[in-house]
C-alpha cells in the first residue's frame, strides 16, 4: 500500500507540476519503478542479509533535465523515498538511506536515461562486518517504447556479420558477448597482466548497436581517446586506455 501511494504522489507530480514537461519525455513514475528494478537485480546475498546499492546516478540527457528544472530536488526526494519503500518490503538491508544523484549525458537522446549503481560505505563510519565488497555495476540505459515495425521481406540472402574487436597491446580479442568485463581477476573476460589495473576495470557493453565503455569504479580510472571518462560511446578506431594498457576498438567486416 505504501508504494502504491508513493507512486500516486510521483503520478500526481507528473500530472500537476511535471506533466506538461514529460507528456513526451522521461516520466517520473518511470524512473521510480526502473530505480527499484535496479536495487533489485544488484542485490547481493551476504552472511545473514541481502544487501542492495545505496547509491543511485541518473542520467538524462539536457532536454528532459531540462524539463523539470526547478524541481529537481522535490523529485529525487520522492525516489529516495520510493527506494527506502521498496527495500523495506522486499527485507533488503542497506549500509546507508538511499541516495539518488542525476547528471546529464549529452550521448543521450530525449526519453532515454541511464542507472549506475553502487554499494557505497558510509565515510567515517566502520565498515559493516557482513557487508560485501561490490564495485560499481555498468549503467543500464533505458529507452522509450516504439510500437513494432510492419515486417518486410527477408533478404535474398543473410548480410556478413559485424566483428568487433579489442585489440590488447596488439593481441586482437573478438567480442562475442553482450557485456565484456576487462581487468586484472581471472574472472574477466579478457584478463590484463597489468599491475597498474584494478581486479575489475572496466566493462565493453553492447547497447542495441552501439558499444559502450564503462568504468566499473576503478582505482586509476579509464581514458577514450586520451581523455578521462566514466563510460564513454565507442567509434570504430577509439582508443581506450586501461591502467598502462593500450587497448583498441574495431568494427568491421570479415
Amino acid at each position: 500500500m505504501v508504494l502504491r501511494s508513493l507512486e500516486h504522489k510521483l503520478e500526481s507530480l507528473l500530472e500537476g507540476l511535471f506533466g506538461r514537461a514529460f507528456r513526451t519525455n522521461v516520466q517520473p513514475v518511470e524512473l521510480a519503478r526502473k530505480l527499484a528494478k535496479e536495487m533489485d537485480e544488484h542485490r547481493t546475498i551476504s552472511v545473514s542479509r541481502v544487501y542492495v546499492p545505496n547509491e543511485y546516478v541518473l542520467y538524462l540527457s539536457s532536454e528532459d533535465r531540462e524539463q523539470f528544472s526547478g524541481y529537481e530536488a522535490s523529485l529525487l526526494g520522492e525516489l529516495q523515498e520510493y527506494l527506502i519503500e521498496h527495500a523495506r518490503r522486499e527485507g533488503y538491508a542497506l549500509l546507508t538511506q538511499p541516495r539518488v544523484l542525476v547528471e546529464t549525458d549529452p550521448d543521450l537522446d530525449v526519453g532515454e536515461f541511464g542507472i549506475a549503481t553502487r554499494m557505497a560505505q558510509p565515510k567515517g563510519a566502520a565498515l559493516v562486518s557482513d557487508a560485501p565488497q561490490v564495485e560499481a555495476g555498468a549503467t543500464m540505459i533505458y529507452r522509450p517504447r516504439t510500437p513494432p515495425a510492419e515486417a518486410e521481406p527477408a533478404p535474398a540472402s543473410s548480410p556478413e556479420r559485424e566483428v568487433v574487436t579489442l585489440v590488447v597491446d596488439g593481441t586482437p580479442y573478438e567480442v562475442t558477448k553482450r557485456r565484456v568485463v576487462l581487468g586484472r581477476s581471472r574472472e574477466c573476460d579478457i584478463r590484463l597482466a597489468d599491475p597498474v589495473a584494478s581486479r575489475r576495470h572496466a566493462e565493453l557493453r553492447q547497447d542495441g548497436a552501439a558499444y559502450w565503455l564503462v568504468d566499473l569504479d576503478s582505482t586509476n580510472g579509464v581514458e577514450v581517446n586520451g581523455t578521462r571518462t566514466k563510460r564513454a560511446k565507442l567509434d570504430p578506431g577509439d582508443t581506450i586506455t586501461v591502467g598502462s594498457t593500450t587497448i583498441e576498438f574495431r568494427r568491421e567486416l570479415p
